[in-house]
């Protein structure tokens, strides 16, 4: 189904921003900056190509991280192809933190997957 499966990013949902910051910046060292979206305040970071989002989110194990796959465009045509798959869709195409589209769904052992694609990129193909 998808054509040259890329890994975008991994997403973490935090109990506690500045301290997750902390962490990974200090202990870690990498580079990672915070953002305003319109969910209020988050951070991202790269690590090469692939990018670490944090935000702050109260989850329950097996909700985080998650695993977001990158997409060129047709984002409304996937979500339509696993919904017929009988796919357990979490949170159907939305507005992603950057402006960009997102859909999260379940893979069969619960685990949460996402796709993702940039705002410019068309949502059918």
């Amino acid at each position: 189904m998808l054509t040259d499966p890329k890994v975008g990013a991994i997403v973490f949902f935090v109990a506690d921003l500045a301290r997750s910051l902390t962490f990974y910046t200090k202990t870690l060292g990498l580079p990672i900056q915070t953002h305003d979206g319109h969910d209020g305040p988050w951070a991202m970071g790269q690590v090469g190509e692939l990018a670490l989002v944090f935000i702050p989110r109260p989850s329950k194990a097996g909700e985080s991280p998650v695993v977001v796959f990158s997409l060129d465009g047709g984002i409304d045509d996937y979500a339509d192809a696993l919904a017929a798959q009988g796919v357990e869709i979490v949170v159907p195409v939305s507005e992603a933190p950057d402006g960009g589209w997102s859909i999260d769904f379940l893979d069969p052992d619960g685990n949460v997957l996402s796709l993702y694609q940039a705002a410019d990129a068309p949502r059918r193909k």
